[in-house]
């Protein structure tokens, strides 16, 4: 995956035939689970150097979709898309590659986490984003599953910028609730397929920070103060972002991608590194037999 270019002109004469700013929420995005994006079918991800992209730059954009954030992806596939892909590229990184997660709640809802792939086409994203079930769940038991999207870009994502340049990925969670913190071995076999043993909120976002630089977006929604961000603060002391509403959130992650672009030069060359090998059928959480791409 993570073929072709995106086009914000192309994107814009698409949103126009197919309504993007003036349709509802229901019928722009899936109505049920799309089996293309079922955790439980996802072997793993990876974003790959090509001849078209040879500094290739992985972008974890996971998104909270149970009642209170459900729109969220509707203002991205609306408008705000673009405005972060755009910005991502002018930004400095020459060839990024996203990939969407959806997260929900592991003990009350039927799809905890959704999978889309790594791409860099526009029509390739929206198709992701379309294929979203936004399922409004969620359980008011003080929590949501974050730490899932932690879990799967550790243990079953892999990408060339670390592998062949040192450079971790980026990893933003967006949401306004606090996280679970503990997700027993068979929760997570019913979500991945496999697992082998119980997990912890801290050990799942470990894994995720040997490969990724992992940020948190905490939304307030300007009446809760700062309660529902205590734990976050524990867990992510430097890369939590809290803000009052969901239109900062666009800004939020160009903000996000702009501060680490003026750290680092992204297309240098330097000697791949040998701390995380090629990902190993024991490593992966889910099952390895071949599963059909849908596209």
């Amino acid at each position: 995956m993570g073929g072709g270019t995106y086009s914000t002109s192309n994107r814009q004469t698409r949103s126009i035939s197919k309504g993007y700013a003036t349709k509802s929420k229901e019928a722009i995005f899936s109505s049920k689970l799309h089996e293309s994006m079922k955790s439980v079918n996802a072997t793993y991800r990876e974003s790959r150097d090509s001849d078209e992209h040879p500094n290739s730059f992985p972008v974890i954009l996971t998104l909270d979709v149970t009642g209170s954030m459900g729109d969220i992806p509707h203002n991205l596939i609306k408008g705000d898309l673009p405005k972060i892909m755009g910005g991502i590229i002018e930004g400095g990184f020459p060839d990024p590659q996203l990939l969407f997660l959806a997260v929900g709640d592991h003990k009350t809802d039927r799809a905890p986490l959704q999978v889309g792939q790594f791409e860099s086409n526009d029509e390739a994203l929206d198709m992701w984003l379309e294929r979203t079930w936004l399922e409004s769940g969620g359980g008011g038991n003080g929590g949501e599953s974050y730490p899932l999207a932690w879990m799967f870009a550790g243990m079953n994502t892999e990408h060339d910028s670390y592998l062949k340049r040192g450079k971790k990925g980026l990893l933003i969670t967006i949401g306004d609730e606090n996280f679970h913190n503990d997700y027993s071995q068979n929760a997570l076999k019913e979500i991945f397929g496999k697992a082998e043993r119980s997990y912890t909120a801290k050990e799942m976002l470990e894994s995720a920070q040997e490969l990724y630089d992992v940020y948190h977006i905490h939304i307030n929604h300007g009446w809760r103060g700062e309660s529902e961000a205590a734990n976050w603060k524990k867990l992510l002391p430097e890369n939590l972002i809290i803000i009052e509403n969901m239109e900062e959130v666009s800004k939020t992650v160009l903000d996000l991608v702009k501060s680490r672009t003026l750290k680092e030069d992204f297309t240098d060359n330097v000697e791949p590194i040998e701390e995380k090998p090629t990902i190993t059928e024991d490593e992966i959480i889910t099952p390895v037999e071949e599963k059909e791409e849908f596209l």
